[in-house]
């Protein structure tokens, strides 16, 4: 028979569960309330990605998607099919999936690629405007050299065949705190990958560092599955500190295209990823205290 002393173990547990709280509460806060400091310039891309859109539909661009069959990538395609924004959309895999006819016209076009075999595949990757990379894998799904495999390998080698093909704007999503340098094998790949497209010299290379995505997969992937979970309420009070729903990422990387800058190189982490999804009301916040 077991027996614990319920007025001692009960309040010293309350309490360690407090402290935990005010911490995690703590750190939160300062992420959602630490300042962003070009919000000026971000608030501006939004804007000029939301109001030249029929300009840049006008420019008869086109625009190649890598990993479409992807979370953020299916949201992608069903945007851009939304906005016609490109004449002609090509979405490069290593599988074709359905897509729902009623909503993705004719200027979408799959293309099946052997990744172990890029070279022969060439002249897939000829003729874009702007590429959208959002091909990725896990460790757990594909072990740690599938993983390298996927996300490195993979990513350069078609950047690589995208850039001699004649693409001018190159966007890749990475992840919250890739740092080439770090311990950790996901940032550290992804960092490292970034490090590697910026020596590419593409004409414009934008870089998103999402954090959480909060989306359900269609791929089942429990650790992500309960840090969303977990997650959901943090959202709710701190919806910009650690998270971001997979619909602002796919309309940042929208009006990042439409929008232009004089920057070579960009990089924008979760909280910018807010802004320039034209969804945030930060840049609201921002046009009522000029107004006063």
């Amino acid at each position: 028979m077991l027996w614990f002393k319920c007025d001692e173990i009960i309040p010293g547990v309350a309490i360690a569960v407090g402290f935990i709280a005010i911490c995690l509460g703590g750190f939160f806060l300062s992420y959602e309330y630490d300042p962003i400091v070009n919000v000026e310039i971000l608030c501006s891309m939004a804007e000029e990605g939301e109001n030249q859109r029929d300009i840049f539909r006008q420019a008869g661009k086109t625009a190649v998607i890598l990993g479409h069959t992807g979370e953020t990538g299916r949201v992608l395609v069903k945007l851009l099919a939304q906005e016609k924004l490109f004449k002609k959309v090509t979405l490069i895999g290593r599988r074709e999936i359905p897509l729902d006819k009623e909503v993705v016209g004719p200027e979408f076009e799959q293309k099946v690629v052997d990744f172990e075999k890029l070279d022969d595949y060439e002249e897939d990757f000829k003729g874009h405007d702007v590429g959208f990379w959002c091909l990725g894998t896990t460790k757990a799904k594909s072990g740690e050299e599938g993983f390298k495999r996927v996300d490195y390998d993979y990513v350069l080698k078609t950047a690589e065949l995208a850039k001699s093909g004649g693409m001018k704007h190159l966007q890749f999503m990475s992840t919250h705190s890739a740092d080439h340098t770090s311990s950790l094998l996901y940032t550290r790949t992804k960092g490292q990958v970034e490090e590697a497209l910026k020596v590419m010299h593409f004409e414009r290379l934008s870089i998103l560092r999402p954090a959480v995505l909060m989306v359900d997969r269609q791929e089942s992937r429990k650790m992500e599955a309960f840090a969303r979970f977990v997650l959901t309420p943090v959202s709710k009070l701190f919806p910009t500190a650690i998270t971001v729903p997979i619909e602002y990422v796919a309309t940042a990387m929208i009006n990042i295209a439409v929008s232009t800058t004089d920057k070579n190189c960009e990089t924008f982490e979760n909280k910018e990823i807010h802004v320039l999804s034209g969804k945030s009301p930060i840049c609201q916040k921002k046009e009522k205290t000029k107004t006063k």
